[in-house]
């Protein structure tokens, strides 16, 4: 009687198991998109997500936030797959419209924190490049600038790692705004920018994560400058936006409602 129990018991773990170890092979990729969804506040979807976990693919979708109107999608579907690479996850991500190659993260997940790397690109090569139209999704103000031009992304790697809530950065990325324009402007292009992304060192006698952000132009009628920092997952910026001269007129509204307006200047000011 006891040899009975004892294999009775032992086959309902094995089922149990066996049931736990299905399910998350085969977890579906709608599991992943409510992940993220929650992670970003509802801003980054990923639409009709089919397949699984570690193999699915969706259509990447940006949002103004829960209860948002506005909602800007990618053409075609972004497919990934999730692997194990020691005591990590590693993500392979593919996208014919954005991503050159083959985008390639480690994700070390741990108590009450997460990394996330991004290894540098070969040979200095962008990751991707996404239009700026997809911008518009994110509700105010792209709504209203209705952007076009490319954005443009690349690094030497990266760190993102949150403990308990709060962002630490290692590691640095580019990202280039070319051929910038807006309906909010009769030019055809206004310029082209560059916003560099720096993180200080990570771990034992390194720094604290402190990120620091720098925008500039590198070519263009309308001028834009700025620095910030992003301390504890909060952003301060401080920046400024002018008309290359001969371009005064013809950027004076856009100026008005870039920022503050002081003279010939319009202060950006976020944090």
């Amino acid at each position: 009687m006891n040899a009975r129990r004892a294999s009775l018991v032992l086959g309902l773990a094995g089922a149990a198991s066996g049931a736990l170890l299905a399910l998350v092979a085969w977890a579906p990729a709608a599991w992943l998109a409510g992940a993220l969804a929650s992670a970003t506040d509802q801003r980054l979807l990923l639409a009709d997500a089919r397949g699984t976990v570690w193999n699915g693919s969706a259509v990447p979708v940006l949002t103004g936030g829960v209860g948002s109107r506005d909602a800007s999608a990618l053409p075609g579907r972004l497919q990934w797959r999730l692997g194990w690479q020691g005591s990590g996850l590693t993500v392979t991500a593919q996208h014919a419209c954005c991503i050159n190659g083959e985008l390639r993260l480690l994700l070390r997940p741990g108590f009450g924190r997460l990394r996330i790397e991004l290894p540098p690109t070969p040979g200095g090569q962008p990751v991707g490049q996404w239009p700026a139209a997809w911008l518009v999704g994110l509700g105010t103000p792209w709504n209203t600038l209705q952007p076009s031009g490319s954005l443009q992304l690349s690094s030497s790697g990266l760190v993102l790692e949150s403990v308990q809530g709060r962002w630490r950065v290692d590691g640095r990325a580019d990202l280039a705004l070319n051929a910038f324009a807006s309906r909010l402007s009769t030019l055809d292009v206004l310029g082209s920018y560059t916003l560099a992304l720096t993180g200080t060192p990570l771990g034992a006698g390194g720094g604290d994560g402190t990120a620091t952000l720098q925008l500039a132009t590198t070519s263009g009628a309308l001028l834009l400058q700025g620095q910030g920092q992003w301390v504890a997952s909060k952003l301060r910026f401080n920046g400024e936006a002018s008309a290359a001269p001969g371009s005064e007129t013809v950027l004076n509204n856009l100026l008005n409602i870039i920022g503050r307006r002081q003279g010939a200047r319009s202060v950006i000011s976020i944090g």
